[in-house]
């Protein structure tokens, strides 16, 4: 989702440690403070040249097992920067980041300027490095590169949509985290996080949170106020995907069929339009021929695949169809794609990849990607019904060629420790929900499921828009307004409503 959302996935790949990172043989000591509901944060000055002036960064001591408090401990990468107006100040405002996978510290070092403008110091605003990612305790599996490719973390069918390759690939990737993970990489759970969010309130000295939680995030963000209401105040989720207990992440990645759907006659109508002459970069000269051009390319590079500026790594057709997938997520990538078709189709041309698509991730973040979605739920295991899933969802849906229900390596893992959290109406109405139309990652009936979870509790505000995470990002003006409104002012929708400006 951003579940196992493309770009945001990968945000650990550029994530600047502002932390030393401790490793699963070295739990850092306990550091509760005598007199303190939570452990003492010991803040350093941390921003980076260019960056969000003011931001700190501490260490938080978290319990890697919470049915052993006292046991032993792993550290979390924690940030923030302080209202500047202390006088308008109300309290903590939390950025809870996607993935999984990806960091909140890195985060609040690109939004915050942003967010910060938009709360006026309303706020100081905090965020984290979930565990396994950035300057957090992290994990490895110790997988071979090839097997740490994107495409091949995403089990992408064989060229005539055969599964034998991602099922062999699948049980490799889980055996080999089950042997070198251990208990750090088994302790990455949403649960944990929601639980690890109430450890760094108690040691920020809030009774309270408010919180902005963008794709992924919005799931934990759910699970934390159905664990902790009483400590939730203003609530917002940000392209939120369906919360279903009974399948959870492997329903998020289902959803993505559909979603790329939604959201592939934006890149249509953009990549037709006469304006893209002068780029260089129209493909077609109707929405309408897009489609079927990307489908006959994609399917000639599987059979056929063409080299590329990095050496050893060829475009292929997945490839191309998981380029695709990741420049769905804003407008702004839409460039990267169409030129990236643009040079698949030239036989001069050498295709420059993207960087997310160029080479292996490193051991540690393939295994944050994976970790959390396969300890939260069961996945099914069965060779033939993937295949058959497959064979069906490539029919129905051909730009992602039956990726979103292949199997992978969550069907090989270990059982997990407990189980989901269900998502219900019981607490108080503090949630804004806020929903891109045409969300490729996230796609808009999942929101609606969490929406109808959430019952009283949530309004949701529906953005005609296309592309992932709506507040700050790629959602129209309108939207900006009122989350903002409801951050500062505590004004929400009376009811769920919609707007296009």
């Amino acid at each position: 989702m951003t579940t196992y959302a493309h770009r945001t996935l990968l945000l650990a790949l550029s994530v600047a440690t502002v932390a030393t990172t401790v490793t699963a043989a070295a739990p850092v000591a306990r550091a509760d403070a005598p007199g303190t509901n939570g452990p003492a944060l010991t803040w350093r000055p941390c921003a980076e040249p260019g960056g969000l002036s003011g931001q700190e960064c501490a260490r938080l001591p978290v319990p890697l097992d919470y049915r052993d408090p006292d046991g032993p401990q792993i550290g979390l990468a924690v940030t923030r920067v302080r209202s500047e107006r202390p006088a308008a100040r109300r309290g903590t405002l939390l950025v809870i980041p996607g993935g999984p996978g990806g960091s909140g510290v890195r985060m609040l070092a690109t939004k915050g300027p942003a967010l910060r403008k938009a709360m006026a110091g309303a706020y100081d605003l905090v965020s984290f490095d979930p565990r396994g990612v950035g300057g957090s305790t992290r994990a490895g599996c110790e997988l071979d590169p090839a097997d740490r490719h994107l495409v091949t973390l995403r089990s992408w069918p064989g060229p005539d949509g055969e599964i034998g390759g991602n099922a062999a690939r699948s049980r490799r990737i889980a055996e080999a985290c089950r042997r070198h993970g251990g208990a750090v990489l088994r302790s990455f759970t949403t649960v944990n996080e929601a639980r690890d969010i109430d450890r760094l309130r108690r040691a920020l000295g809030e009774e309270k949170l408010s919180a902005w939680a963008h794709s992924y995030g919005t799931y934990v963000g759910a699970v934390y106020a159905q664990k902790y209401p009483r400590h939730t105040d203003r609530w917002v989720l940000d392209s939120s995907g369906d919360p279903d207990p009974a399948r959870v992440g492997r329903g998020w990645l289902a959803n993505t069929a559909t979603g790329a759907d939604d959201r592939f006659p934006d890149f249509a109508a953009w990549a037709a339009d006469p304006a893209r002459e002068s780029e260089g970069l129209r493909l077609a000269r109707r929405p309408a021929d897009v489609r079927p051009l990307f489908l006959a390319l994609a399917a000639k590079l599987d059979r056929e695949p063409k080299g590329s500026s990095t050496p050893g790594v060829p475009l292929t057709g997945n490839r191309l169809r998981q380029a695709l997938q990741d420049a769905l997520e804003s407008d702004g990538l839409f460039a990267e794609v169409a030129r990236l078709i643009q040079q698949a189709q030239d036989p001069a041309a050498e295709p420059v990849l993207p960087d997310t698509l160029a080479g292996p991730l490193p051991d540690q973040d393939a295994a944050a990607t994976m970790a959390t979605v396969c300890n939260d739920v069961r996945w099914p295991a069965s060779v033939p019904a993937h295949r058959r899933a497959v064979a069906a969802d490539r029919a129905r849906h051909p730009l992602t060629a039956g990726m979103p229900v292949n199997i992978t390596p969550c069907g090989f893992w270990q059982a997990p420790a407990e189980p989901p959290t269900r998502i219900t109406a019981d607490g108080p109405s503090n949630i804004l929900m806020v929903q891109n139309r045409r969300d490729p990652n996230t796609p808009y009936f999942g929101a609606l499921k969490m929406r109808r979870s959430l019952g009283e509790r949530a309004r949701l505000l529906t953005l005609e828009h296309g592309g992932h995470g709506a507040y700050l990002a790629n959602g129209p003006v309108c939207g900006d307004r009122t989350v903002t409104a409801f951050l500062t002012t505590g004004r929400r929708p009376q009811k769920d409503t919609r707007c296009a400006d």
